[in-house]
């Protein structure tokens, strides 16, 4: 180290007519007189400054050449001089004139460039306010969620299967292994549901039970395929598939007699029509799956026979047919109609698009993304902090927003923004999100909670005024006050009771027939009090059709579907006093 520090000190020269300079050191060793102001300035210097131990190791004093007239100066000269040669330690640290901070600073530096590039990924920089400029950009294209819905064995999986494969978003090699394994279960038929149905209980005995979910995409639109459990005992699984959905492609079997069983008085194609429509979902498309069977060979007969018997219960429903609902042929298994059209040979009579073409050019209006915030809690965990899953109904959520979380009036921040795992800077209505909130705790969220604007929450109520079509009652039943039922409303589940029934009203006209019902019988229509158990986010079926709608089920059937018409005045305060978060069963507000 002394060997490499003398070489240049003993080549600079601090006046041109003086004589060649050597530090003290070297003087006392050759016993050589130096001239009398060359030992003032280095050896002086050092020992003022308190850090003299490490300052002459890199010897800075003698690179400073033009400035010998500061060098005298007692305290201020060697940091000024020792500033431009350190180059290998930060510079910008030493040179700042703070007295204690750089002290530290240096250490700092020290040890980010010892932990290197490693602490970059942790940046917090998004709890300002975000940085989307660093997070990946959103997809322009247009998002849709779809639910395959329909009575059990009509083909959902299989169909939602070969859509994915014959997008390219399975490989062969894995389609191969599935067919092995179907063929193992003696099930050759059942390899292209296993591509949704993941788990062994739904493999083995070939029914889904819970909600699938894919994605794929075209040139014009991205998709989340939502498959939804197509047996009578998981319908509250279709449900909570359903509320998510923005399009509904109804799954009918053409085969003889699996048509007639999945339609009679039961099946559940009736049922999960009815509840799609009132979950939101306004188009529809109607899948005739199974036309290669045996039994149906693309016959036309068999085609328009399903489409005869469907077409009035869709209308019935509140379905617009000839506006909102579309018709096609396919074959799930063999593929025939959904990529690439059907050869004529086959089925000459159809000359309309296929299903793909038919998803891609679907139109879905009714989005604001300048709305108030609007996402009801599908499902939430913990991950380092808590992580909620749901849709964006309304609004824009982007990294950095105030929330509340209701009705527990939970307030906090967003911290990151999740679509199909990828942290993006924002997300628009319509948008299947996990967003990781800060300062949220994990037992304010829940689902059926509702992730709103901070200064726009969603109203919070335990009674409301509805309309109510009663569907399907148990024998020998009646809808009166006092009956008790499940209240289905977007993602929340929660027990009601009629508090009283305020009028009955005439399908023909839509007016109230005059006096109060004591009660209505099956097939009636009426305007009812409701009220749950415990609160619950609404909205009015005027103000957001979303949150308004709702459904009513009891002895696992579908008892009623109805439309929310007026919600009670807000009530004081929500949150640690009382109010919605005591009501809701939470401790109180989240901590601001």
């Amino acid at each position: 180290m002394s060997q490499g520090v003398t070489k240049p000190l003993s080549k600079l020269t601090l006046n041109p007519t003086a004589a060649e300079w050597k530090p003290s050191w070297a003087r006392a060793a050759e016993a050589a007189p130096a001239p009398a102001p060359i030992p003032v300035p280095v050896p002086a210097a050092p020992p003022a400054v308190p850090v003299a131990a490490p300052a002459p190791v890199p010897a800075p004093a003698p690179a400073p050449v033009p400035e010998p007239d500061v060098v005298p100066e007692p305290a201020p000269v060697p940091v000024v001089e020792e500033a431009p040669i350190e180059v290998t330690p930060p510079p910008a640290e030493v040179a700042e004139p703070e007295p204690e901070p750089p002290a530290e600073e240096p250490a700092a530096a020290a040890a980010a460039s010892g932990a290197g590039d490693a602490a970059e990924p942790e940046e917090e920089v998004d709890e300002e306010g975000g940085e989307p400029v660093t997070l990946a950009a959103g997809d322009p294209r247009e998002h849709l969620n779809i639910v395959f819905i329909g009575h059990v064995d009509a083909g959902k999986s299989t169909l939602a299967g070969s859509l994915l494969f014959l997008t390219g978003h399975v490989d062969k090699r894995t389609i191969e292994k599935f067919e092995r394994e179907a063929k193992d279960r003696n099930r050759e038929s059942w390899y292209l549901a296993f591509i949704m149905d993941t788990n062994e209980e739904e493999r083995a005995k070939g029914k889904t039970v819970e909600v699938g979910r894919a994605v794929f995409a075209t040139e014009n639109k991205r998709f989340t395929i939502l498959d939804a459990p197509g047996h009578k005992s998981f319908v509250p699984n279709m449900i909570a598939g359903a509320a998510q959905a923005d399009v509904g492609v109804l799954v009918i079997s053409a085969r003889r007699g699996e048509f007639e069983t999945g339609f009679e008085r039961g099946g559940q194609t009736r049922e999960h029509a009815m509840l799609a429509k009132t979950l939101g979902v306004r188009l529809l498309i109607v899948v005739i799956n199974k036309m290669d069977d045996h039994t149906v060979n693309w016959s036309k007969e068999r085609y328009d026979e399903c489409v005869g018997k469907l077409s009035p219960f869709l209308k019935s429903a509140g379905y617009n047919v000839a506006k909102h609902v579309q018709w096609v042929p396919i074959s799930g298994l063999t593929g025939a109609n959904i990529l690439e059209p059907v050869a004529r040979a086959k089925c000459g009579w159809y000359e309309g698009p296929t299903l793909l073409q038919m998803l891609d050019g679907l139109k879905v209006g009714g989005r604001n993304p300048d709305a108030p915030l609007r996402i009801p809690v599908l499902d939430k965990y913990s991950d380092r902090g808590t992580i909620a899953m749901g849709k964006v109904e309304s609004g824009t959520v982007k990294i950095g927003q105030s929330i509340r979380v209701m009705p527990g009036n939970a307030r906090g921040k967003v911290e990151r923004v999740y679509i199909n795992d990828v942290e993006v800077g924002s997300a628009l209505p319509g948008e299947n999100i996990k967003l990781k909130l800060k300062g949220v705790p994990e037992d304010y969220v829940s689902k059926g909670y509702v992730i709103c604007s901070e200064e726009d929450p969603i109203p919070v109520v335990d009674r409301f005024q509805a309309q109510i079509m009663v569907t399907e009652l148990a024998e020998h039943s009646l809808f009166t006050a006092g009956y008790n039922a499940v209240l289905h409303v977007h993602t929340c589940e929660e027990e009601v009771t009629v508090e009283k029934l305020i009028a009955e009203v005439d399908k023909k006209t839509g007016e109230n027939k005059p006096g109060k019902p004591r009660f209505v019988r099956e097939g009636s229509l009426c305007v009812a009090q409701l009220k749950t158990a415990r609160t619950v986010c609404v909205e009015t079926f005027e103000s957001f059709q979303q949150l308004g709608r709702f459904t009513l089920r009891d002895a696992g059937r579908t008892i009623g579907i109805g439309k929310i018409l007026r919600l009670p005045r807000a009530d004081a305060p929500t949150g640690p006093s009382g109010g919605a978060g005591a009501a809701a069963g939470g401790a109180g507000s989240a901590p601001k």
